[in-house]
């Protein structure tokens, strides 16, 4: 099958979404269909403001439209909803195709949080874009639940994967810090609510991996916090094995890849009893949920390593992707 993948997020950012792109296109080609990947590397971009790593496209239909007819392709789909999507929606309709489309983020409680901006325009908007869709994909049962309650029709799930070659256990002498070890690793932004870890009184050494515009202020508000930065390949595997207990205090994810990182390195998860998390830590043996997070960190230390290693192998990438192409919709 010839497939278009439409993405405004790509490299440079590190998130889920990229990771979920990068390993989907992998595996596509690994089982013989071609893909087309429509990103904003191709036009004209310019950064968000405040993360240079966002890289936003302008006036991209006139050069979106002969990519998409020169591929001449069997399915279309759109990742992400931003212009490139917006483009290649309306694209689709002048021409009767049929298309499928992802809600991989909360967006709308992202865009409030960063700039304040009402969530039901956001919302309005995500549900006209997906409106027309063959199928609108989503990660996880409590978020499928979610959108029927706000009118979605033409749910399909896509779950996600991790790639347990690279992330698997290691060595804890990555870091020459005090143990025991308590990890973060995603984006450093006000949405992921970090500051909830950061602020939590506990032995050994905190450690925070990514970049974002909170990224200084959390520096200079915890000089005992060890920042990295982002890492990338084997050394964010190394780095995450090197943990003793993985923590994750958003409420705001939809699925996060990086649990399934972290429990393929055999290190345990502590997070919020919130659905992105309640999804993905179904078993108590691999991670702990709870409002105090504390308790949480604290007790997820006990948990045994290879219970974790052993969940995460239940997760590939070829699995997801295969429930990824029976959702797909011939574009005539």
């Amino acid at each position: 099958m010839r497939i278009v993948l439409i993405s405004d997020a790509w490299h440079p950012q590190v998130n889920g979404v990229v990771t979920t792109l990068v390993n989907t296109v992998a595996t596509l080609q690994k089982l013989g269909h071609e893909v087309k990947l429509i990103t904003p590397d191709l036009f004209r971009n310019y950064p968000w403001p405040g993360y240079p790593d966002v890289r936003i496209a302008f006036l991209c239909g006139p050069y979106l439209r002969p990519l998409i007819q020169s591929f001449n392709p069997d399915a279309i789909h759109f990742v992400t909803e931003g212009s490139i999507g917006y483009a290649a929606r309306r694209f689709c309709r002048e021409k009767g195709y049929r298309y499928t489309t992802s809600y991989l983020s909360r967006f709308p409680e992202y865009f409030k949080l960063r700039t304040g901006f009402p969530m039901w325009i956001s919302n309005t908007y995500l549900s006209w874009f997906h409106s027309e869709s063959a199928r609108v994909m989503v990660a996880t049962r409590s978020l499928q639940a979610e959108m029927e309650a706000k009118g979605y029709q033409r749910l399909a799930r896509w779950s996600r994967g991790v790639d347990t070659d690279l992330f698997h256990p290691r060595g804890k002498n990555f870091f020459h810090l005090e143990r025991p070890i308590f990890l973060y690793a995603g984006r450093v932004a006000v949405e992921k609510n970090i500051e909830a870890f950061l602020k939590l009184d506990l032995p050994g050494t905190k450690v925070v991996i990514g970049d974002g515009p909170y990224r200084d202020l959390l520096m200079a508000q915890y000089p005992s916090v060890h920042f990295t930065g982002y890492l990338h390949g084997e050394d964010l595997a190394k780095a995450i094995a090197a943990a003793d207990v993985f923590v994750f205090p958003s409420r705001t994810d939809t699925f996060g890849v990086v649990l399934l990182e972290a429990l393929a390195c055999g290190v345990p998860v502590a997070g919020l009893p919130v659905e992105s998390c309640k999804d993905v830590i179904t078993d108590g043996r691999v991670g702990i949920l709870c409002e105090d997070l504390q308790q949480a960190t604290l007790a997820a230390l006990d948990l045994n390593p290879q219970i974790c290693r052993d969940y995460a192998l239940k997760y590939s990438w070829e699995t997801c992707t295969r429930q990824f192409v029976d959702n797909l919709t011939p574009m005539i």
